[in-house]
């Protein structure tokens, strides 16, 4: 495993600490807020937490293999920097700094279409694996013009974010008349809102680039997709920052992993910050494991080193919990590793830190 001795940053929940110390109160409050009462947010880390492991013992885990795939590729982990808006609101460079960490460590990152510095300075930036997320802001000439340029700048697969038709009211942000520049700088919301499955059957007649739906929430939708052609089904609820008592992402999980029946491949966002975390959702059924907001602790407290170091503390706990579950590779698990339980703590955005203060307000 990686030496980690080097970094200041030894714990993840110390990415949190520094990155709250760092950020303004209306970018912070935007990154850990969602939805009106943020019941979603919670239901993402409860379900998580609602599953407890069945550990087997006296099996050699001398040596354990970590890998994940992405699209038929192999990568370091089974994860990926999920798309988050605004990432020059934690870094002067925006999401450069993150494309390269997650370049070199192995591992895929989402690029959003509302990023700095945008589509060809990231595809630069970040010379491994990536996917180009995109909101629809035009019509069918504009999408086509988009995925030109993703496709001639080398992105893997592109992503329709499906789960934005109406924008959210995020309390948080209104109560504190925060307003983020690229909301105030947006236009064309109406085109996110009239996109629908014939656009998507469009597209895929048109491009051979694989494509994901990000905002898959349902069984029905799941099926919608592959016979659409889809070709990774994306579940998430935006970090439960669009519908308010939506359920955990978790939840959703198995439900469309048993509606895709292996026709497409399952990727999932919503709460994952720990190693745990991580296998939990791969014994579930999921091929990569979206990071949104805890890259960005990591790339607030520290920039491109902050998600190096984040990346390699991941790994250490992700190889922790394969070896003391008893296997060596994640093709070895299956749901007999795990169990149903009740959470011992209040689902919240930070419940799976405790050692980090709580209860100061300003974590909250």
């Amino acid at each position: 495993m990686s030496n980690e001795a080097e970094s200041p940053f030894q714990t993840l929940h110390e990415f949190v600490k520094e990155a709250k110390g760092r950020l303004s109160p209306g970018n912070w409050d935007y990154l850990v807020g969602a939805t009106e009462t943020e019941t979603t947010m919670m239901r993402n880390r409860a379900a998580i937490d609602s599953l407890a492991f069945r550990p087997r013992v006296l099996r050699d885990v001398s040596t354990i293999d970590l890998t994940g795939r992405f699209l038929g590729r192999p990568i370091t982990l089974p994860i990926m920097l999920a798309p988050v808006g605004g990432l020059e609101n934690f870094d002067p460079e925006g999401g450069a700094p993150a494309a390269r960490a997650a370049a070199e460590f192995g591992v895929p990152i989402m690029v959003s279409s509302v990023s700095m510095p945008g589509l060809e300075p990231m595809a630069a930036a970040g010379k491994g694996p990536k996917v180009f997320q995109l909101y629809v802001r035009g019509d069918s000439a504009w999408i086509d013009e988009v995925a030109k340029r993703a496709i001639d700048h080398g992105y893997d697969a592109f992503c329709f974010t499906v789960d934005t038709a109406i924008y959210s009211r995020r309390e948080r942000d209104i109560a504190k008349r925060f307003v983020k520049p690229w909301r105030a700088r947006a236009t064309g919301q109406h085109f996110q809102a009239a996109l629908n499955w014939d656009e998507i059957k469009r597209f895929k007649d048109k491009y051979d680039i694989p494509v994901a739906l990000k905002g898959i929430a349902t069984a029905e939708d799941a099926a919608m997709a592959v016979e659409h052609g889809v070709e990774i089904v994306y579940v998430s609820n935006h970090g439960g920052r669009q519908l308010d008592h939506g359920r955990g992402s978790l939840d959703v999980l198995p439900e469309v992993v048993k509606a895709v029946e292996g026709r497409a491949k399952v990727w999932v966002d919503g709460g994952f910050v720990r190693g745990s975390d991580i296998v939990k959702a791969v014994i579930l059924g999921a091929e990569l494991v979206g990071l949104g907001r805890m890259y960005c602790y990591a790339l607030a407290a520290a920039g491109e080193a902050g998600v190096a170091q984040m990346f390699k503390l991941l790994e250490t706990e992700v190889h922790e919990v394969l070896g003391l579950l008893g296997v060596t590779s994640f093709g070895q698990l299956d749901g007999s590793y795990l169990h149903p339980v009740s959470p011992v703590v209040q689902p919240h955005v930070h419940s799976s830190f405790p050692l980090t203060n709580l209860s100061d307000p300003g974590y909250r």
